[in-house]
């Protein structure tokens, strides 16, 4: 069936995105002086501050989680209520339910951390156990994230602390109440897109990021503020695809989305400045000053039209337009203290206040996307129509570059081969700002094919730092299968798999892999002969041909 059908297609993309053999044959990745079939040891030196000059050069292995996905006993978030069957909730997508029993086996679960001879640890923390009600501090839930920070650093494993993951506390935007024609309340702020709401919402947020901060920044100096700003503006305020359920993005509600947006990159701006307030150096201890990212969603986009690869200028400047907008747009607001309020690549509004809130980028590459112009498919509804174009993930409007590399689950071509280009793009876009591969991983059931895209992506981050781009690390997702957002809980990421009646976890073959890696520094040449190269990817079932 045709999947460029419109506004259709853009959800499906969300959806997508919130749910994120035979031995390989090609070229390695990585510039291989070798003899053909033979490729080079790839080497990773130590781990070292994301963001300071004394890091440049230093990598580190991790692997990452977020709180909602992955957490039993979550109950007070807007997920829950957006997922939970009615009457008690609105039953719009899987149940989230109990996850994979994340929060009774946090302390547990850094055991299997530490099994991986990882560095790092990227977790999040569940703003609705730290406020479930609005100014109420939940001081045991402060208690269990600090015990589990303790387990880390006890293991020697470096913490990333992410502080907003997409979930938010019902209070914040109750899905109930999208109109919110009562008002701002304690029960209810409105959300960001609310003219009196959306400030009190920035303050709450910049209020959580300061209460974590002084109670983990003893031992936490690497943060994440916002992961993937514009996927959860995507699925929150444009299509109503998941919590609150707002689709702003039309002409009528434009400004709407909008005003949504300028606070969260206001919000990301002043949880920022308050995570540094609380969490200042400490001479005595002589511990670093925080470390403060972003992470984004990156993906390798191409111009299409009626089924093929497109050089119509008309789909090129689509292509870019698109980039610009879901890639480029939040990143740019912040670099350049700036905002766009149309989305047409000029900006509007000049914001001083925003400058100097980053201090290093998390790239995440999952997919291959087509783009067109609006109405090169025949449609009248385009994906996305304030900036006109249409969107495609798989055949037949996207022609793929190799069927092996699609993920069912998923239901987009995975696109390794495109993480040099992105580390390439940023690195070029924000000059001197320094990156890591915060996230990255692939949906199957077959953990061989999840090696070789482990594999492979760090070939490809090896030879962006072989060609002197300031790469400081890689975070495998996940560390555990989870709760993959409006796809529930099919799509497996984990490299340990989750027996969700038991909660019992198992480690895939991958984990030894990336196990090795991690422990020797390296792909060796062996590794890299088994699962690495530019080939066809095993098939997600043994046995099977690629699609």
């Amino acid at each position: 069936m045709k999947r460029l059908i419109g506004t259709t297609v853009a959800v499906t993309l969300v959806a997508a995105f919130l749910t994120a053999g035979a031995t390989a044959r090609g070229s390695s990745g990585v510039k291989d002086p070798g003899k053909p079939g033979q490729p080079e040891k790839v080497s990773y030196p130590g781990i070292g501050s994301l963001s300071q000059p004394s890091g440049k050069g230093s990598f580190r292995f991790g692997v990452s989680t977020s709180a909602t996905q992955i957490e039993d006993q979550n109950t007070n978030n807007d997920w829950y209520l957006w997922s939970r069957p009615a009457p008690e909730g609105l039953g719009k997508s899987e149940f989230v339910g109990d996850a994979v029993g994340g929060y009774t086996r946090a302390v547990e679960d850094v055991g299997l951390v530490k099994n991986l001879n990882v560095d790092s640890y990227r977790l999040s923390i569940e703003w609705s156990r730290i406020e479930p009600r609005r100014g109420q501090i939940d001081q045991a839930a402060l208690d269990h994230y600090s015990k589990q920070i303790d387990a880390l650093v006890a293991q020697g494993i470096r913490p990333v602390v992410t502080l907003h993951h997409f979930a938010n506390p019902v209070w914040v935007d109750d899905p109930r109440d999208p109109d919110c024609k009562n008002g701002p309340s304690d029960t209810n702020l409105c959300g960001l897109d609310h003219p009196e709401g959306g400030k009190l919402v920035v303050k709450e947020m910049a209020e959580y990021a300061k209460t974590v901060a002084a109670r983990l920044g003893d031992r936490v100096d690497e943060w994440v503020t916002l992961n993937e700003p514009m996927v959860y503006m995507t699925f929150a305020h444009s299509f109503g695809a998941g919590p609150p359920g707002k689709a702003n993005l039309n002409p009528k509600n434009v400004d709407k989305f909008a005003r949504a947006q300028r606070r969260y990159i206001e919000a990301h701006a002043a949880m920022y400045r308050a995570v540094k307030k609380a969490d200042r150096v400490d001479a005595d201890h002589d511990r670093a000053a925080s470390s403060i990212g972003l992470a984004v969603a990156a993906q390798e986009y191409v111009p299409i039209r009626g089924g093929k690869l497109s050089d119509d200028p008309r789909d090129v400047a689509a292509r870019d337009r698109y980039r610009y907008f879901t890639d480029y747009g939040f990143v740019d607001a912040l670099w350049n203290g700036t905002f766009d309020k149309n989305f047409d690549g000029v900006p509007d509004e000049q914001h001083p206040e925003w400058k100097n809130t980053l201090d290093w980028l998390g790239p995440q590459l999952y997919a291959r996307i087509g783009v067109s112009a609006a109405g090169a498919s025949g449609s009248t509804d385009p994906s996305y129509p304030i900036i006109n174009v249409d969107l495609c993930t798989t055949a037949p409007c996207l022609p793929y570059k190799d069927p092996s590399y699609y993920v069912p689950t998923m239901n987009y071509e995975g696109s390794v081969q495109g993480v040099y280009g992105v580390l390439k793009d940023y690195s070029k876009r924000y000059r001197g700002l320094p990156l890591v591969a915060s996230e990255s991983g692939i949906a199957t059931e077959n953990p061989k094919r999840r090696s070789e895209h482990l594999v492979r992506t760090l070939e490809q981050i090896g030879r962006a730092r072989a060609d002197g781009i300031d790469v400081r690390g890689y975070y495998h997702w996940s560390l555990l299968d989870n709760f993959e957002w409006l796809g529930g809980y099919k799509p497996r990421f984990g490299l340990y798999q989750v027996d969700r009646a038991t909660m019992k976890r198992t480690p895939t073959s991958a984990v030894a892999v990336y196990r090795a890696i991690a422990a020797s520094r390296s792909l060796s040449p062996e590794i890299r002969s088994e699962y690495g190269g530019t080939g066809p990817l095993s098939p997600e079932t043994p046995g099977t041909p690629a699609r």
